[in-house]
């Protein structure tokens, strides 16, 4: 994890954006088990971690339902755990003050956030806002094929790549 304001590479122009900027680093998480739970929970103790060091996440859900599921998730993860957060409805993230928020299919426009834990389908447009995007691939053969393509997309445009097998 990186603390806020630290150094980073300059990429020559930023792919969305069309302006110099820091490069956002990319974290794949590879899972050993076809689990939706598993990769809900791996996304709820990443963004505990982020939360405990002062993170801002962003929760990108596939779907409102999946959305809904993580909210309900954040609350019992873990036995004596708190993540403070909020539940997004489309164009309502930006006045959002919570350090976790969870939405769906929609750019929360807000700067303030330092991470955004992707758990869609396809890379978001809005991601190279962010210093770090998490990426979560369980065993599920469909998911590690689209986890493959978001990480080929990265990789084609030079984002710093890392790997965690959990």
């Amino acid at each position: 994890w990186q603390a806020r304001g630290a150094s980073r590479r300059f990429p020559a122009q930023s792919f969305w954006e069309g302006q110099l900027g820091p490069v956002t680093q990319v974290d794949f998480y590879i899972l050993g088990k076809d689990s939706v739970s598993a990769l809900l929970k791996t996304a709820c103790r990443i963004a505990e971690k982020a939360m405990k060091q002062q993170q801002h996440t962003y929760v990108n859900a596939q779907s409102e339902a999946q959305a809904r599921n993580l909210d309900d998730l954040l609350w019992t993860f873990s036995q004596g755990s708190f993540v403070p957060h909020r539940l997004v409805e489309i164009g309502d993230a930006q006045n959002a003050t919570e350090p976790v928020i969870v939405g769906f299919g929609d750019d929360p426009k807000d700067d303030n956030w330092q991470l955004i834990i992707n758990l869609a389908d396809a890379v978001p447009e809005f991601f190279s806002r962010y210093e770090r995007v998490i990426e979560i691939v369980d065993a599920n053969l469909e998911r590690r094929v689209q986890g493959r393509e978001r990480y080929r997309f990265y990789k084609e445009r030079g984002y710093q790549l890392n790997t965690h097998n959990i």
